[in-house]
């Protein structure tokens, strides 16, 4: 379910306390309590904050200027046609706001598709193109993941943050993804149910398609990164030292090796690098 309630906010404190003996099947192993506040009221005080030219140039970076935006969209207390309009109708237009827009577009485009598969978005889409046939990946997620005690320190901080607060950025999505189904070789559908099961702004459309982007089976090629790549990208607040993070470490290549050994060796692409003008991290604890 999410956070821990505020306890000065007693209406809060109350429904909270309403909801759990309500349903407490919902919590028998998920104590926190998102501290996201649903409504209309948020939802605009959020909308009038975005600055969307700052998002397109930030929005890979896990402490980038994204809206957060997406729980109330999911549930349909803002729809894509109002935030494009008033992206639209801000200061600079659809220059400013193209990125933002962009991913709008794609959202609706996953509806689409949904909306056309049905059921069959639970199926994978293509063959995966790692090497390996899909009845090699496991059924099931290992215990060491659902407990978020991996050892590998950003994988386990990224599933922590996930059960507290039902939100990730989309980029520590895509980084949990690829060490699911590559270097743990799980099928997508097990990390996607996780997903559902915890994001508030989870649907089978972005979220499914999504996992089959990265295991390739809705794509040419697996997604993965390196340690690099999450030093580039994360935050002060994820340790991204070698020491905690050893199998996400080596050059795209050496882990195209180790992860897809049965696939040709392929040089680094443009999928995997940085961003021209990405400031990689550099504290002193790496």
């Amino acid at each position: 379910m999410g956070l821990t309630a505020l306890p000065e906010d007693e209406d809060r404190a109350a429904t909270v306390a309403a909801v759990r003996a309500l349903c407490p099947h919902l919590c028998e192993n998920d104590i926190a309590v998102s501290p996201l506040r649903g409504g209309r009221g948020p939802a605009t005080a959020r909308m009038q904050r975005i600055d969307a030219e700052r998002y397109g140039r930030t929005r890979n970076h896990l402490e980038g200027a994204v809206t957060r935006l997406s729980p109330y969209v999911r549930h349909g207390v803002v729809d894509l046609a109002e935030l494009r309009d008033h992206l639209l109708s801000g200061v600079g237009g659809a220059k400013r706001a193209e990125k933002l827009v962009q991913q709008l577009a794609w959202r609706d485009y996953w509806q689409r598709l949904y909306a056309d598969l049905g059921t069959r978005i639970w199926e994978d889409i293509e063959p995966y193109k790692t090497g390996f046939p899909a009845d090699s990946y496991a059924d099931m997620l290992p215990d060491d993941i659902l407990a978020a005690e991996t050892g590998v320190a950003a994988i386990d901080h990224f599933l922590r943050e996930l059960y507290a607060t039902g939100w990730l950025h989309n980029h520590a999505r895509l980084y949990v993804a690829a060490y699911v189904c590559h270097w743990r070789r799980v099928k997508w559908q097990a990390g996607a149910r996780l997903f559902l099961a915890h994001l508030l702004d989870g649907d089978p459309a972005s979220n499914n398609l999504s996992w089959q982007w990265v295991a390739s089976t809705f794509s040419h090629k697996p997604y993965f990164f390196n340690l690099e790549n999450l030093q580039t990208f994360c935050g002060d607040d994820v340790d991204t030292r070698f020491a905690s993070n050893t199998p996400l470490a080596g050059s795209y290549p050496d882990i195209h090796a180790r992860l897809f050994p049965l696939l040709p060796p392929r040089e680094a692409d443009a999928q995997h690098k940085p961003r021209k003008g990405a400031k990689r991290r550099r504290r002193a604890h790496h």
